[in-house]
């Protein structure tokens, strides 16, 4: 390991980073790269922007996969009140069913600029993400652990300049760190 490296992964460790993610409840999504559709899904889902740091490895993919999948952001199917009216009970109690119970889709997007870090001067410093080399595997990993779960996954191309657009649901974001 390089020196450079070492104060990151340092710097990532006094700083408690860990693997970061934006979690979007929303009515559709897509991500374009180069004029073509990389992922997309109409209706009901998650977008999801997946930020990766030097101390991350398996346990985090595992729990963040998981946590992603089971999070209970979604109002449970029939959770209308007794007289059959519009109004939602979830929206008194809050949600109450998850993507993966719901069977919803996903998209994930690799987003180093999650560990952004402008608190001195006006340009942000990027020492906290981990390098591509690093950061793709654990991505891919998180895309797999969460179709393992039996989610639709779609996604981005890493460390492509993408397009993503999606209507926000709520808005209803979470912001995700394990």
């Amino acid at each position: 390991m390089n020196p450079e490296q070492t104060e990151r992964d340092g710097d990532a460790n006094r700083k408690g980073k860990s693997m970061r993610a934006v979690i979007q409840r929303v009515n559709g999504a897509k991500c374009v790269v180069n004029g073509e559709v990389t992922g997309e899904f109409t209706g009901p889902g998650l977008v999801v922007l997946l930020g990766v740091t030097h101390t991350d490895g398996d346990a985090q993919v595992e729990k963040m996969a998981r946590k992603i999948a089971n999070l209970r952001i979604f109002d449970a199917p029939g959770a209308y009140d007794a007289a059959g009216g519009s109004e939602k009970l979830s929206q008194a109690r809050g949600a109450e069913a998850s993507a993966v119970q719901l069977g919803l889709p996903v998209l994930l997007i690799s987003q180093f600029t999650l560990y952004g870090d402008a608190r001195k001067g006006n340009r942000p410093s990027w020492v906290a993400a981990a390098l591509g080399e690093v950061a793709q595997p654990l991505v891919d990993a998180v895309g797999a652990a969460l179709q393992d779960q039996g989610m639709r996954v779609e996604r981005g191309i890493f460390g492509a300049d993408m397009k993503v657009s999606f209507t926000n649901d709520g808005p209803f974001t979470i912001l995700l760190e394990v």
